[in-house]
């Protein structure tokens, strides 16, 4: 995907469910992964043009796995002249030794939320970036109508008064192909993912069965990101 197009896209996207407000203070999320390392690039890019005036930081958390480095986004945020946080926690431990759930991907998601929404309290930041790409909500609605018994997905923006920040989507429309396409192109390298269950969750599975499906009936992501979009969620800003 070429720099422009995703641009494009995160824009219509950031326009389409007003995210973004003047003066707002965004950091985002950023894990080291492919999409998180190109929403950071492209909302740099975006802080340059876009109309309305926004301050840009990242924030990692880091939960603890042996062998996660977070030096190379440390130094891709000082090349892009962007202030960079790292919180650092015990959540692979709590996760993993204390708690010992089956499913431990909800809690560990849970805590990290709860680590970094408190820092950007500390911070005076109102809004959290996240890098949800279009393949997440399509596998996300998947995810909920197999294992839940309902029709659901990520809200673009998301109210959390409780936590005094406002979540934001930017990356709802770009698919994950083109992301991948875009790191390999610019060069961004990403940081290697320990987690211990990571490429054997519920959502790994549901990204195999939307693959396959997409395969046997092309164009079956683009109707359920129509389907999507479209939903009226009650939860979802009109």
């Amino acid at each position: 995907m070429k720099q422009q197009k995703l641009l494009s896209l995160i824009r219509q996207a950031i326009q389409d469910y007003n995210m973004i407000e003047d003066g707002d203070r965004i950091a985002v999320g950023v894990s080291g992964g492919k999409d998180s390392l190109t929403l950071l690039y492209a909302m740099k890019l975006l802080q340059e043009f876009y109309p309305k005036r926004f301050e840009l930081s990242a924030i990692t958390c880091n939960v603890g796995f042996e062998g996660m480095d977070f030096t190379g986004v440390a130094e891709f945020c000082k090349h892009l002249e962007i202030p960079y946080e790292q919180v650092d926690t015990e959540i692979a431990r709590i996760v993993f030794q204390e708690n010992k759930d089956t499913r431990p991907c909800s809690l560990c998601a849970k805590l990290r939320k709860g680590a970094m929404y408190q820092r950007l309290g500390e911070l005076g930041i109102n809004k959290m970036a996240y890098a949800h790409n279009k393949d997440d909500f399509i596998e996300t609605a998947l995810m909920s109508l197999i294992y839940e018994g309902r029709f659901y997905a990520f809200p673009p923006v998301t109210e959390l008064p409780e936590a005094g920040v406002t979540v934001i989507r930017p990356m709802m429309y770009v698919p994950e192909r083109g992301v991948a396409h875009f790191v390999a192109d610019q060069g961004i390298r990403v940081v290697k993912n320990t987690c211990p269950v990571d490429g054997s969750t519920k959502r790994a599975y549901a990204k195999q069965l939307m693959e396959q499906i997409n395969r046997e009936t092309p164009g079956a992501k683009d109707r359920i990101m129509h389907a999507i979009v479209n939903g009226r969620f009650p939860d979802w800003p009109l």
